[in-house]
Formats: C-alpha cells, structure tokens, sequence
C-alpha cells in the first residue's frame, strides 16, 4: 500500500481492480486539517483519465506490471500486431489505447511493453528514434539566417519541423516525447 507522500508522479496505482498511472499529483495541506492530494490519473488498459482526491491517511493499492520486450510488426485499423522476443508469441493491442505513440512507431521497433495481470496494456517506445524523412521541400536560398525551420514528413507520416539542410532521405532522431528533432544521423 502507498501512502500519500509515495503516490507521485509515474507511480502506478491500482483502483477497482484497474491500474493507473499517476499523471499529476498535488499535494496540498490544510490549516488545521490534515494533507489532501489531488490526483490525475490516466488508465492503462482503456486510457481514460481520471482525477481523485486522497485525503489524510488514505493509502493505494500498487499495481504490480512486468516488463517485456516486444517487436513492433505491423497495424491495420484497430490493433497494432507485436511479437514477444522471448517466446515469439504474437499479440496484439488495440490503436486506441496505445494513442499518439502509433505515429513514431515503425515496423521492426523493439518497444517495451507493460503487463498487468499477463496481460498486454502499454507500450514504452525509445527516448530517441532514427526514422527517414521521405518529403522535404528545398530550403529558399537567402533564408538561413537565424533559426529557421521547415516541414518534413518522415517514413512513418508524421511532419514535424526541422532545420533547413535536412533533405528528402536523410535520416533523422527524433525525440518520442516531445516529438521535436534531436539530429541528423
């Protein structure tokens, strides 16, 4: 059980028998009455997110995950197909619950994938990805003072902005998080 003070964020909790995961966490303590924390948590097996109050010396229940290798091998509309590295078993978790990471994913990633109950409810991708940038518009001659930027679009069809030398083929790292450029490689 986790106290008030061990709930922070990325913890993982378990409420009515689903697991959560601590998004944002508010401690606050009242004059003469006792600590309050706020709480925004996010499920892991539907993705609805939540918000719940824990007052005084209210305790959560932790959730116990395991974590796994898995290949990414391919999506069609509502699943997305992995490949356990262990027992090369193939499973499946649907595109809704894995949310915007399908977007950064390309076919043949290794990704973690989180467990509840044996079964799969998340996915963990790399900080940092190498993917190609398969359209990029050619850089105006004269417009390279300062920070300037333009739209790519890379192999998995996302377009973000990048600087102006990075060209049609070129491969680049991208940062799964804030899905900003990192480099060129």
């Amino acid at each position: 059980m986790l106290s008030l003070n061990e709930i922070k964020l990325g913890a993982l909790i378990k409420i009515n028998g689903e697991p959560y995961i601590v998004i944002r966490a508010d401690h606050h303590k009242m004059g003469r009455g006792g600590a309050v924390l706020k709480t925004k948590l996010k499920n892991l097996i539907t993705g609805n997110v939540i918000e719940k109050t824990f007052q005084g010396n209210e305790k959560a229940e932790e959730a116990t995950t395991q974590e796994k290798l898995a290949q990414y091998l391919y999506q069609d509309e509502n699943e997305a197909y992995f490949m356990d590295n262990e027992t090369y078993d193939q499973f499946t978790i649907s595109v809704e619950q894995l949310g915007d990471i399908t977007k950064w994913i390309k076919d043949g990633t290794d990704v973690k994938v989180m467990y509840f109950d044996n079964k799969p409810v998340s996915v963990k991708l790399p900080v940092k990805l190498e993917l190609k940038v398969t359209s990029a518009p050619p850089g105006v001659k004269g417009n390279s003072a300062g920070n300037v930027n333009k739209i790519v679009t890379l192999e998995t069809g996302v377009e973000i902005p990048a600087p102006m030398f990075v060209n049609e083929g070129d491969t680049v790292r991208i940062n799964t998080e804030t899905g900003e450029y990192v480099e060129r490689v």
